[in-house]
């Protein structure tokens, strides 16, 4: 990319740091250090990994980072690289864990002190090549599949996996990980077999002489409901945002959400009963109304399926959504919201006059998760730290 190019790009990106919409996502930077402390409660023998992978789960993770290492984070987990190389920019300087298992430099891994996960012989000769041209030791963490079915070794490659680390002495496997496919759910049978395979793959490793410091298998879930999966370290992710992974864990940690979701009235129009609203005409007045137009829509991660089903915060009070949400705006009927005005702010997600609307409550009406939807707020919507 050219030098003029690359400025351009900057300034097109510093552009949406501008205050021009008034569609934000504010973050509670305390409430996400006060949810790490109750991580911490919960897990009181053990590490705390804070992750903030998917830009801190939609909240930002620069926010995040730093709000979680300020709590007493002894990792950070990522996904990507990118992202770790991203909080490296930022002059976070603490051990930072790669969860998402693809590499394709690992003298990169090395020079910015990512740990790496490795779970295949051919990740072990690459780590151990670019260690041997630094001339240094690379730490990782091995990745053990017990139940996932996405990455990591499977217990029966173990073995052989140990035997292939004898010949790279420049690789120490200083960690060894898995993850949980079902400790949100209630039956045990698939969580209890994990538990299982994870502690056998331990003694395999320390009886193989691997400098083991950290296990670690805990998710959100297990964090709040499974001491006995807590080993050295836990890894909550959701938890950490204030939410939990389903509903039965409400009431087992004093979280605090730590987004809210905001925009502002944009345009109102005084409309007779009868009178059809946005594609589609799939809502109609049934009276004479007041509609709301807010500059929102699902370009920004407002999810189309909400339509004509969620509700918005106006003046402290609920009111519907309606009509078919667009790329970048939508309508609410404010016709019981005596006194709207143009730039009244209107709350998507979170608390107003004593209301509010959750994540898990626009999470049900789209059939999906808490995750999903945080994740899916659109990078031009700014996260503002309050």
């Amino acid at each position: 990319m050219s030098e003029s190019a690359a400025a351009l790009g900057d300034s097109a990106r510093r552009a949406f740091d501008l205050r021009v919409r008034p569609t934000e996502a504010r973050i509670d930077a305390h409430a996400l250090s006060h949810n790490f402390r109750e991580a911490r409660r919960a897990a009181p023998r053990s590490r705390v990994m804070g992750v903030v992978k998917a830009d801190g789960y939609g909240h930002g993770a620069a926010i995040a980072a730093k709000a979680f290492l300020e709590a007493g984070a002894d990792w950070l987990g990522v996904a990507l690289v990118e992202e770790g190389l991203a909080l490296r920019n930022l002059g976070i300087t603490a051990p930072i864990l790669v969860l998402g298992g693809q590499y394709t430099d690992y003298g990169l891994l090395l020079q910015h002190r990512l740990t790496p996960l490795v779970y295949r012989p051919d990740m072990l000769d690459q780590l151990a090549a670019a260690a041997r041209q630094r001339g240094v030791a690379a730490d990782a963490h091995l990745k053990l599949d017990t139940g996932m079915g996405r990455i990591g070794a499977l217990p029966e490659e173990l073995p052989g996996l140990i035997a292939h680390l004898r010949g790279r002495p420049e690789v120490r496997i200083t960690g060894l990980c898995s993850h949980f496919a079902n400790a949100d759910l209630r039956d045990p049978t698939a969580t209890r077999l994990a538990m299982e395979l994870f502690v056998e793959g331990r003694r395999a490793l320390l009886d193989a002489g691997q400098p083991l410091q950290l296990s670690h298998l805990a998710n959100s879930a297990a964090t709040l409901d499974l001491p006995s999966s807590h080993h050295d370290m836990v890894r909550p992710g959701l938890m950490l945002y204030g939410a939990v992974p389903a509903p039965r864990f409400a009431g087992l940690a004093d979280l605090k959400p730590a987004m809210s979701w905001v925009t502002g009235i944009s345009h109102l129009k005084h409309v007779p009963a009868g009178t059809p609203i946005s594609y589609g005409h799939c809502w109609t007045a049934r009276r004479d109304s007041v509609i709301a137009t807010l500059p929102i829509g699902y370009a920004d991660g407002y999810r189309r399926s909400l339509t004509n089903k969620a509700e918005a915060l106006l003046g402290g009070r609920r009111v519907k959504q309606v009509g078919t949400v667009c790329m970048d705006m939508m309508m609410i009927d404010a016709t019981d919201v005596p006194g709207a005005r143009l730039g009244d702010e209107v709350v998507l997600l979170g608390e107003q006059g004593g209301e509010r609307i959750t994540a898990q409550d626009l999470a049900d009406l789209c059939d999906t998760i808490p995750y999903e939807l945080f994740c899916a707020i659109g990078a031009r919507v700014p996260r503002v730290p309050v």
